[in-house]
């Protein structure tokens, strides 16, 4: 295997698993599972360092503060699905 190969795999890997929590924690946002249980805590400490950003942003637009609906996870696939994609590109032109 090349040190590209490599690269790309190690990225893909990384972007299934965050992509994987942040769907993960769309679905128990919706179960009636306290914040203190150890899964939980994972998923969130995996989550929070995207969404939060994400969240405050969409606050301070003039759509933000009042929607009912959390868009932000569908924000941050988008926004990680992009810098995947564009990581990949790069890597594959240097190597």
């Amino acid at each position: 295997m090349t040190i590209a190969s490599i690269l790309v795999t190690a990225l893909g890997i990384f972007y299934q698993v965050l992509a994987f929590a942040i769907l993960i924690r769309c679905i128990l946002s919706w179960l009636p599972i306290g914040r203190d249980n150890f899964f939980v805590r994972i998923v969130v400490a995996l989550t929070e360092p995207i969404l939060g950003p994400i969240r405050r942003l969409i606050a301070k637009s003039p759509l933000g503060g009042g929607m009912m609906i959390d868009f932000s996870p569908v924000i941050a696939y988008f926004l990680i699905d992009f810098v995947y994609r564009i990581l990949v590109r790069i890597i594959i032109s240097i190597f």
